[in-house]
């Protein structure tokens, strides 16, 4: 597989990347944002960009890619709304456009988030749901993934300063989370392996929640079924 990615520099996407390289039948990854990663794996390559509101001069390099996963956002806490919808609604549906006009027969992988609803009255929430509405109108296979909370599986630290002590205090409590509370937590590494296994997938579900993405992702198997 070939895989196109956001977000590598964040908490999530740093495990999905870890897993994603894990897999034997990924031949290259391409890792979409502002900074390079310049990772030791001879099969990533850094496409940067100054804004993901600018892709025309990366544009031959957003194909071919059998799968985007969109791992890339901007923290639900402090971030205020216009902000927000912008980095989480119209910066995305760039990414997904692009992709969706260049590999029409890829499928595009986002990782939202638990009760994404358009009508929600929590403002997150809300953007999420109008988010996933709006890829599911392109003209591609897309899948929403609605992981709750989340554990560094492999000790991915935040990219925000003041989120670190949360997840240094919190991390193993939710490793007891995930195991006890399967519907309501998750890891960087069983949504690294759902997103490997969703992407191989002949037909995969236009929706998987907390539950399914550890399913999918529960086991070094899991990602090969």
């Amino acid at each position: 597989m070939r895989i196109l990615m956001t977000g590598g520099t964040g908490l999530v996407g740093q495990g999905v990347l870890v897993e994603t390289l894990a897999d034997p039948r990924v031949s290259n990854v391409a890792v979409l944002g502002r900074h390079a990663l310049a990772h030791a794996d001879a099969r990533v390559e850094d496409v940067v960009v100054d804004s993901f509101n600018h892709l025309a001069s990366v544009a031959d390099r957003l194909a071919p890619w059998d799968a985007c996963f969109y791992c890339a956002g901007a923290p639900p806490v402090g971030t205020p709304e216009a902000r927000y919808r912008h980095v989480t609604l119209a910066l995305t549906l760039q990414v997904a456009r692009a992709f969706a006009t260049r590999n029409p027969q890829g499928r595009f992988l986002y990782v939202s988030g638990a009760k994404a609803d358009p009508d929600s009255a929590f403002m997150p929430l809300r953007i999420k749901g109008e988010t996933e509405a709006a890829l599911q109108a392109l003209p591609i296979t897309t899948v929403m993934l609605r992981p709750g909370g989340i554990q560094p599986a492999h000790g991915e630290r935040s990219p925000h300063a003041w989120m670190r002590p949360f997840y240094a205090l919190a991390a193993p409590v939710m490793g007891l989370g995930v195991r006890a509370m399967p519907g309501l937590m998750t890891s960087t590494a069983h949504l690294g392996r759902a997103l490997l296994a969703l992407a191989a997938m002949p037909q995969p579900p236009a929706v998987v929640e907390n539950e399914a993405i550890n399913r999918l992702g529960g086991g070094g198997d899991a990602a090969a079924r």
